[in-house]
């Protein structure tokens, strides 16, 4: 592996150069970034959503072929959806992570509660629960800070990422093919 690294070791910059200029993206046009996940979550649903229809014309002698059937349709239609309405996409989706974040958060909290007797520090699921809780309240109450939170974060770890994989292509640089 290491003299894969090393021969190709312009590749490593390069990935990492593209990558930052991603990141940056993100954190400077976070608008186009949100289109863009969305608009690859539509294609990766309608993709899903031949799969299935494939797997279920290909098994259509059994039982349940039909599930599948209906599994490529679902799919279809939010993959659909999710292309022709993208900042409608973004939104549902960040409001069921928000719903999630909340039912989880409360579950913490109930967790805690029955936990106090058994459980030394259970202050630390108790926090836990209120932040999750009031993260969800957030997204729910301004869903725009947080798809701007989130575009933020990729574009944060891009370029984290980015600058390592320059860094690891210029340290192969100076390395000998063994």
């Amino acid at each position: 592996m290491l003299n894969l690294i090393i021969r190709h070791w312009r590749l490593y910059v390069i990935r990492g150069i593209l990558t930052i200029a991603f990141g940056l993206m993100a954190l400077f046009w976070p608008g186009i970034t949100v289109r863009v996940l969305v608009f690859l979550f539509g294609i990766y649903v309608i993709v899903q959503a031949i799969l299935a229809f494939v797997a279920a014309f290909a098994n259509r002698m059994e039982k349940s072929w039909w599930i599948l059937l209906l599994e490529g349709l679902a799919g279809l239609g939010v993959g659909i959806i999710a292309l022709i309405w993208p900042g409608l996409t973004a939104v549902v989706l960040l409001v069921l992570i928000a719903v999630w974040a909340i039912l989880t958060g409360i579950l913490e909290i109930g967790a805690a509660i029955q936990l106090r007797k058994e459980l030394k520090g259970e202050w630390v699921l108790t926090l836990i629960g209120v932040i999750s809780v009031l993260i969800g309240l957030i997204l729910i109450i301004n869903p725009g800070v947080g798809l701007l939170a989130v575009v933020w974060l990729i574009g944060v770890y891009a370029i984290i990422y980015g600058a390592l994989l320059s860094y690891l292509g210029i340290k192969a640089r100076k390395l000998k093919v063994v």
